[in-house]
Formats: C-alpha cells, sequence, structure tokens
C-alpha cells in the first residue's frame, strides 16, 4: 500500500501537468484560419459551440479566463455593427424587406430598401470577423500569458515580453471591471447609469495604470528589456541571414500569386534562414526559467485538432467553393467533412487537461 502511494505521488504531476500554452494558441489560430476560407453560417456557427465548449469546459478561474466572455460580446458587437453598416449604406439585392427614407449627403445614399441579401451579407462579414475575435480569445482564456512568454524562444524573449503584456492588458482590465463593479455594489447597491459609469470607469482606469507601473518596475528590477550582447561577426552574420530571410520570404510570395515554379523554393530558403538567424542569437540568450513546459504527445494531439479542420476546410474551398462560399440569397450547406472537422475541433474539450496555473 506504501509502494501505492509513493507510485501515485510520483506520477501525478505527470498526468495532472498543465498543458504547454503553445498548444491552446496553435488550436485557436487554426480555428482562426477557417473563418478566413468561408462565409458559411452554418460553419460559424459551429465554431462558436466549438471555441465555447472548449472554452468553458478546460478553463480554470483565472483573470485571463473570465475575460472570455467580454470577447464574445466584442464579437457580438462587430456583427451587429456590420448589419448596421449595410442598413445605413443600402445595400441593393432582390428580395427587399423593408424600405427606410433615402437621405441625400453630398454623392452618397444613405438608407432607402433594405433587402434580405443585404441584411445576410452583413452577418457573414461580421461573422467572419467576431468569429476570429472569438477564437483569439479563447486561446487567451486557455493560456497563461505569464507561461506563454516563459515558453518564447530566447531570441525572441524580448519581443515575446511585450507581446505577452500587450495581450494579457484586455484580460487584466476585465478582472478590474468585475472587482471594481463587485465592490461598488457592496458599498452603494446597483445605483443610476450615469453614476456607475463615473464609479466604475475612473477606478477601472486608475486600477489598471498602477497595475501597469507596478509590472513595469518588476520586469525592469528583474532585468527585461536588457539588450542582448552579441559579437560583432554574430550580429552581422544574423542580420545577413535575416535579410536573407526576408528576401526568400518576399520574393517567394511575390512568385507564388504570380503563378512562378520557383516560388516554393524561395519561401523554403526564406524560413530555413529565418530559424538559423533566431537560432544563432538564441545561443547567446541567457535566461533561467522554472519549471518549463514540455510539448509532449498531448500537446501535439490538441494542435492537430487544429490544424486537420483546418486543412480539411482550406481543401473544400479548392474543392468545392459553392459549399463554403454560398450566395447570400441561397441557405448555406453542410456536408460530412465539414462535420468531421467540427467534431475533430472539439475534442479537446474531452481529453485535453485543464489550462492555467500549475
Amino acid at each position: 500500500m506504501l509502494e501505492f502511494v509513493r507510485t501515485t505521488r510520483r506520477a501525478s504531476p505527470i498526468t495532472l501537468r498543465a498543458l504547454h500554452p503553445g498548444a491552446w494558441w496553435l488550436w485557436a489560430l487554426s480555428l482562426a484560419v477557417i473563418t478566413t476560407r468561408t462565409t458559411n453560417l452554418i460553419v460559424f456557427g459551429l465554431l462558436v459551440v466549438v471555441v465555447t465548449a472548449v472554452v468553458l469546459a478546460r478553463r480554470e478561474a483565472t483573470p485571463w479566463a473570465m475575460s472570455f466572455r467580454l470577447y464574445a460580446v466584442v464579437a457580438l458587437v462587430i456583427v451587429v455593427l456590420r448589419v448596421v453598416f449595410r442598413i445605413v449604406f443600402a445595400a441593393g439585392g432582390a428580395n427587399v424587406l423593408f424600405n427606410l427614407p433615402q437621405l441625400r449627403v453630398l454623392s452618397f445614399t444613405l438608407f432607402g430598401p433594405v433587402s434580405a441579401e443585404a441584411l445576410v451579407g452583413g452577418v457573414q462579414t461580421g461573422a467572419q470577423i467576431g468569429v476570429m475575435v472569438l477564437c483569439v480569445g479563447a486561446a487567451n482564456a486557455l493560456a497563461s500569458p505569464k507561461r506563454l512568454m516563459a515558453a518564447a524562444p530566447g531570441a525572441l524573449h524580448e519581443f515575446g515580453t511585450v507581446a505577452v503584456v500587450t495581450v494579457s492588458a484586455f484580460p487584466q482590465l476585465a478582472e478590474s471591471v468585475r472587482r471594481v463593479s463587485r465592490a461598488r455594489l457592496l458599498r452603494n447597491g446597483p445605483g443610476r447609469w450615469h453614476s456607475a459609469l463615473r464609479q466604475v470607469v475612473m477606478p477601472v482606469l486608475a486600477d489598471a495604470l498602477d497595475r501597469s507601473l507596478c509590472l513595469a518596475g518588476a520586469m525592469d528590477s528583474r532585468g527585461y528589456g536588457r539588450r542582448l550582447a552579441l559579437p560583432d561577426r554574430v550580429r552581422w552574420a544574423a542580420n545577413g541571414l535575416l535579410l536573407l530571410a526576408l528576401v526568400g520570404l518576399g520574393v517567394g510570395l511575390f512568385g507564388l500569386i504570380g503563378g512562378v515554379g520557383a516560388a516554393g523554393w524561395m519561401i523554403l530558403v526564406g524560413v530555413a534562414a529565418a530559424i538559423w538567424s533566431l537560432h544563432l542569437v538564441g545561443r547567446r540568450a541567457i535566461r533561467s526559467r522554472y519549471r518549463p513546459d514540455r510539448w509532449g504527445a498531448i500537446e501535439w494531439l490538441v494542435a492537430l485538432c487544429g490544424l486537420v479542420p483546418a486543412g480539411l476546410v482550406i481543401w473544400l474551398s479548392i474543392a468545392d467553393a459553392p459549399l463554403l462560399y454560398p450566395s447570400a440569397s441561397a441557405w448555406p450547406g453542410m456536408s460530412a467533412p465539414l462535420a468531421v472537422a467540427m467534431v475533430v475541433a472539439v475534442a479537446p474539450a474531452v481529453f485535453a487537461p485543464r489550462a492555467g496555473e500549475r
């Protein structure tokens, strides 16, 4: 019995370890790529269900996890604004639903007949952006920004610090709003909306400023923002490889658009030069990491749950374009490969470990 307890204690840090934050970001960004390859409202609705289910199943009670609701509100506002723009700027269509009084402003005609095609087109373009925002919100809710900064390569450490501080600003703002609103309700009760605005907005802004100053001071005392001391030959080699990477990627992308056969080789040369440059600089970056995150089989499975659906949708956008780009006057369709892609995308809600701090 004692031996079993010792074995269980020894195995628990492995089985209950937190998932690598890069896996959640790769999964979420792959789902965001799907939104750029379709205007099918059924696909957008399924993506919303998939992202929400995974976040609700695998997030923890952390400030960045609680910000997912705000991302959902922002996504909804984007959809509503796109529909309002279609109504205001009188997008045409065959099936007119109602008429609004027209208004001439210079050479523009505002309002007028509002068609079903205009409303559906507004929902399609708004949902395309809104679901992408929701995918980024899911990555923020599932991956700890502090662990994401620790997992950044050594060559990108300073850039990763700036990026993580920027990404974590919105979740911290959401936490400030929640905390200040709770304190206000405990002190004064609900009150009126204009007094609530004054009693919530100003404390939230002051709290956000204080958090930013404290974070900047803490990072400065720990050596962040330092200049990396590189020998001249290493610096020149890294800069030359970076220039080669930019030229290779630029020429390769232009060649890919123009149908040049050697474009793929130029892109490969650019990627290889960029990786080599980061490797040269990263060897000189000295930093210590406490309990670094491991990338194991479970991370590959979560990443594949995003990459495989993205690959399927990209293939379908070429093989069956009318399915993924339906007309605004036609009912969107569904197919078996799309259903399989959505099932694979929601699989991390079942087998992935919980996100958050360890």
